[in-house]
């Protein structure tokens, strides 16, 4: 009669068989299987945890009358650091960081663990990921709480970066009272592309402005005596229309005509206006009407 067995059961049971000598080979799965065990029972709970990746200050196991089957969240101590690092640090996350990776795994720094003790060890101006690296070795290898050790590695960072601050603008102001001159900085360089931008913007609405004024080059342009608020209802147009007087819309093209005596009085020159308008002797035609009915 065949037993069940329970799957969380069988590798062990294998183990008692080879070493009672009832199985005188390993199976294939039995390496496999004594590295990646069963789920326990219930078959819906969560293994036990490692300290590595489980959050802080949590069970690594449930009660068994939780009724929780979710399994614990995947948080390494880098996490939290680096969360209140950039916290303290909003400005950090701005700096240019090369994310492409090369052909191989970049080897671990020499200096680590027990003989890390200064976070000068791996340069005057560390990242921000040596400060958060710093910190958890300290926290590891060192024997000191997180907070402590955050404390360290902040106070450390800055103080670093302070001094090559300094630094540079020492080298600076010497630099400058030796003669050297230096190309416009990027901020100059954004204004000069913004304004060159500008620039194209003007060009284009001028070219558009011109355009426009080139299709509309023969239309009527009416040039109006007087203020603009005088207004005759029409009388003065019906009046010049009586008269015979045709109203030219384009004085910009007509040029005035220069006598021996001189220019013409503006009487003049508007009557020698509304003659060379009339281009199809409509005025004459009509005065002849007129006289002859007279």
């Amino acid at each position: 009669m065949a037993t069940k067995r329970i799957a969380s059961k069988v590798h062990k049971q294998a183990s008692r068989l080879l070493r009672e000598g009832y199985i005188q080979r390993e199976p294939a799965w039995y390496r496999a299987v004594l590295d990646h065990p069963p789920l326990p029972l219930p078959a819906r709970e969560p293994p036990s945890r490692s300290p590595f990746d489980a959050p802080l200050n949590v069970p690594l196991t449930r009660p068994a009358e939780s009724k929780k089957i979710q399994p614990l969240k995947v948080q390494y101590v880098e996490d939290e650091v680096r969360r209140q690092f950039f916290r303290d640090h909003p400005f950090e996350a701005f700096r240019q960081r090369s994310l492409v990776e090369g052909a191989a795994v970049e080897s671990e720094h020499p200096i680590r663990g027990a003989e890390w003790t200064r976070l000068r060890q791996r340069g005057r101006n560390p990242t921000s990921e040596d400060a958060i690296r710093y910190a958890v070795n300290l926290y590891e290898h060192h024997g000191m709480d997180l907070s402590s050790a955050y404390a360290s590695a902040v106070a450390q960072f800055r103080s670093l970066r302070s001094e090559l601050q300094t630094a540079r603008a020492v080298a600076l102001t010497e630099a400058e009272h030796l003669g050297m001159e230096f190309g416009p900085s990027q901020v100059e360089i954004t204004f000069a592309k913004e304004e060159k931008a500008f620039n194209t913007f003007r060009e284009s609405a001028a070219e558009s402005q011109a355009a426009e004024t080139e299709r509309k080059r023969w239309k009527a342009v009416v040039e109006r005596e007087g203020p603009p608020e005088q207004w005759t209802r029409g009388q003065e147009y019906t009046r010049l229309w009586k008269e015979g007087v045709r109203p030219v819309y384009a004085p910009v093209f007509v040029e005035p005509e220069i006598k021996p005596e001189g220019l013409a009085s503006p009487e003049q020159e508007a009557q020698r206006v509304a003659t060379s308008a009339d281009y199809m002797n409509l005025i004459q035609a009509r005065r002849g009407t007129s006289t002859r009915s007279r």
